[in-house]
């Protein structure tokens, strides 16, 4: 990838022409490639903004690529549903947002079901898709080869929430060790069946 094909990049996901809500991704983001970007109207306490990119009066946060590799049939639509609608094993930005806003929200990450997987209760769940219909918003664009670009932008953005490739970002430690801390916390409580 080029230097001005990544600068294309980040200016469309600064400066996105348009913002999609909860309720408007199963309709309009497209079953093909690409990169998105998160932005919020409120911020979880503790995180830094210094750096990050403002844009209608909303703060980018987060981004992301479907498919991450080229061997995966992922799209942005399916992408998009899992970090609005499913849950936070499934979604490593809902369980950054959920662990930040835990106390906020009255919500905790537990074991759950056979499987015990690594998230927060069914009432948990809608209480962080409650917050995130309210707060988060997201941009996307259609790209080809998007896993090309996933590191480039993430370090480029300066996203406090993400944390693959993004160890350099002062918030990568803090957030690390709060998710550590909570899922440790998780396991040692008892599975909810």
């Amino acid at each position: 990838m080029t230097e001005t094909e990544l600068s294309k990049y980040v200016e469309l996901l600064s400066k996105p022409s348009r913002f999609s809500s909860r309720e408007e991704v199963p309709s309009l983001a497209p079953d093909s490639a690409g990169i998105y970007a998160w932005y919020f109207k409120q911020i979880p306490q503790n995180v830094p903004t210094k750096g990050c990119v403002l844009h209608d009066g909303l703060t980018l946060m987060y981004v992301g690529v479907s498919p991450a590799r080229s061997s995966s049939k992922r799209t942005l639509r399916g992408r998009l549903r899992s970090h609005y609608k499913r849950d936070a094993s499934r979604s490593t930005l809902r369980k950054s947002l959920g662990c930040l806003l835990s106390d906020q929200l009255g919500i905790e990450l537990r074991r759950i079901g056979e499987s015990e997987r690594i998230r927060f209760t069914d009432d948990g769940e809608a209480i962080l898709s409650n917050w995130m219909s309210e707060n988060a918003f997201v941009s996307w664009v259609e790209v080809a080869k998007p896993w090309r670009l996933e590191d480039e932008l993430i370090r480029e953005l300066k996203t406090p929430l993400n944390l693959r490739g993004n160890e350099e970002h002062p918030f990568h430690d803090y957030l690390s060790l709060l998710r550590n801390r909570m899922e440790d916390r998780a396991q040692a409580l008892p599975v909810i069946i």
